[in-house]
């Protein structure tokens, strides 16, 4: 069923920041976010915790995972802390019994999917993918399927869940519509779609006219478009998938409270304004959405089941790429 991202709650959570206790000590974070979001995202929490000394690693998410995993095979997992891309990985980690659960953590006002039932992991924003297209392309997408119409025929391309996360739990999320299924990836293949590596690459083309039409993360296009490029983004009729930057505690951490605390501020209203200043939809309904962005409540989410999405990975990419190639 699916799930807009307003919800009628009236119990808005106002700031979940501190604990009864101070939190103090010293915390390693490793985050895949942007290196000047991670620095406003450290320094904020640290305002609010002047107490916590934080120390973080900021790289890809694959990266961080193959130090962590060094790290955990050497016998000295260093991060406290991880915020990184997908619940896929968290999930993984979970599998593995690497996180803390968190089980008093401030989820109230939250939809049921943007945290695990557990308490092991905690969606903090919300990256959707939807349609972007040239401003000067003859039609207007609004439908997922309008992809496959002649007039799309071509011109489209679109990320590989091969190299991008957020593409595949896309792909992930696609499969678990019965209106879409793997019968639309094959319907894309036949109208002529290309995948591309990193959605970098896909608005250069989108914008440049080399392709009208491209799949892609939003907060690119919508950057871009407030700056005068000539593209536009379209959240699809049948909903977006969304990548959801999880924070998780390890529960190999030395320091427990202070992450809680630091989980506690990212969830708070605080950390949501936070998101949406750094121009990511805030997982939190009723906190503004950025400029550029519409009204939150008319998005609808497609979906998905991470740990499903888990056993499906590679299955998914070997049916991805026997389509469009590796």
């Amino acid at each position: 069923m699916k799930a807009t991202l307003a919800t009628l709650a009236s119990a808005a959570v106002l700031l979940f920041g501190l604990s009864a206790q101070a939190a103090s000590g010293k915390l390693v974070l490793y985050t895949s976010q942007l290196e000047a979001d991670a620095k406003q995202t450290v320094e904020a929490f640290k305002a609010r915790n002047p107490g916590v000394e934080v120390d973080w690693v900021r790289s890809g998410t694959t990266e961080l995972m193959n130090k962590l995993r060094a790290e955990i095979a050497a016998g000295a997992p260093q991060a406290d802390l991880l915020l990184i891309a997908d619940a896929v990985t968290m999930e993984s980690l979970k599998a593995e019994t690497r996180l803390l659960a968190y089980k008093d953590a401030p989820v109230q006002g939250y939809r049921p999917g943007t945290h695990d039932a557990d308490g092991t992991w905690f969606a903090t924003k919300l990256i959707t993918t939807g349609i972007v297209y040239n401003t000067a392309a003859p039609m207007k997408p609004a439908s997922w399927t309008d992809l496959t119409r002649p007039e799309a025929k071509g011109t489209t391309v679109m990320p590989s869940p091969l190299y991008s996360g957020a593409a595949a739990i896309h792909m992930a999320a696609v499969k678990e519509q019965p209106a879409l299924g793997m019968a639309y990836y094959e319907a894309l293949a036949r109208n002529g779609v290309t995948a591309a590596k990193g959605n970098g690459g896909i608005l250069k083309a989108v914008a440049g006219g080399e392709k009208l039409y491209g799949v892609i993360v939003d907060y690119l296009p919508i950057r871009e478009q407030a700056k005068g490029a000539p593209v536009a983004f379209v959240f699809p009729k049948e909903g977006v998938s969304a990548v959801s930057e999880p924070v998780a505690i390890l529960n190999t951490t030395k320091n427990p409270d202070a992450a809680k605390a630091f989980v506690s501020f990212l969830l708070g209203r605080e950390g949501q304004e936070l998101a949406s200043r750094q121009g990511f939809l805030p997982a939190l309904p009723g906190v503004k959405a950025p400029d550029g962005f519409p009204d939150p409540a008319t998005i609808t989410l497609m979906p998905y089941d991470p740990a499903k999405a888990l056993r499906d990975d590679d299955a998914n990419k070997k049916a991805f790429a026997d389509l469009f190639g590796g």
